[in-house]
């Protein structure tokens, strides 16, 4: 799991959750699975409003030129960017998303999960998404603008909201490299090779990077 912070600033922030107060909202049940969907309490942003896909456009722009995210996830395909909404009393009861997204060549492997959150922490109670891993729950409430990835396969789940509005962006991707501990191990290089002034010890690491992303990668 890594969070990221300031992915969207303040302005950026106040322009996505100002498109969706204008928005058209749907029942989120429409884009769960049969078991999900049993506990699965919250709305989405109608994908197929023109104005919301531009702010799915918006927020992935953001994703994708964000050096962290992109060099963490490496992303190869990416689901449509959808954005939800928990009022008082919503919730999202432990499950795992489908381990493939969409149809035909539209099709992903889910390798990682993201939630970009909208809204600022102190507007709202509750809301909080919980994963479940080997070393017991691990609890995510971020600032507005930052986001947080995780395993696609992890049991996870959104705390009801007692109080105010929760609003965030979510989405799935499909990396380049499929093996968790192979992505670990790039993004450890990369951050190394940051680290590193220019000379024979970056080219040196940039060749063996490079390599590994060619045995590892799948496209």
């Amino acid at each position: 799991m890594l969070t990221i912070a300031h992915i969207l600033d303040a302005e950026d922030v106040a322009r996505v959750r100002e498109g969706l107060a204008a928005a058209p909202f749907v029942s989120g049940k429409k884009t769960a699975g049969s078991d999900a969907g049993k506990v699965k309490q919250n709305e989405q942003a109608d994908t197929a409003n023109a104005k919301v896909q531009a702010l799915a456009k918006f927020v992935r722009a953001a994703l994708e030129r964000h050096p962290v995210f992109s060099l963490y996830a490496r992303p190869s395909r990416w689901s449509n960017v959808m954005f939800s909404r928990y009022q008082c009393g919503d919730e999202y009861g432990f499950h795992v998303d489908d381990p493939t997204m969409g149809e035909g060549a539209g099709r992903l492997r889910t390798d990682l999960s993201f939630t970009l959150f909208l809204a600022d922490p102190d507007t709202y109670e509750g809301g909080a998404l919980l994963v479940d891993s080997l070393d017991g729950e691990r609890e995510v409430k971020l600032a507005a603008g930052s986001a947080v990835l995780y395993p696609t396969g992890a049991l996870h789940r959104v705390t009801p909201v007692t109080s105010g509005e929760r609003l965030a962006a979510v989405g799935w991707i499909q990396s380049l490299i499929r093996r968790a501990d192979e992505r670990e191990i790039l993004f450890d290089l990369g951050r190394t090779r940051a680290s590193l002034p220019e000379g024979e010890a970056r080219l040196l690491l940039d060749k063996s990077i490079g390599n590994l992303v060619r045995l590892w990668g799948e496209p």
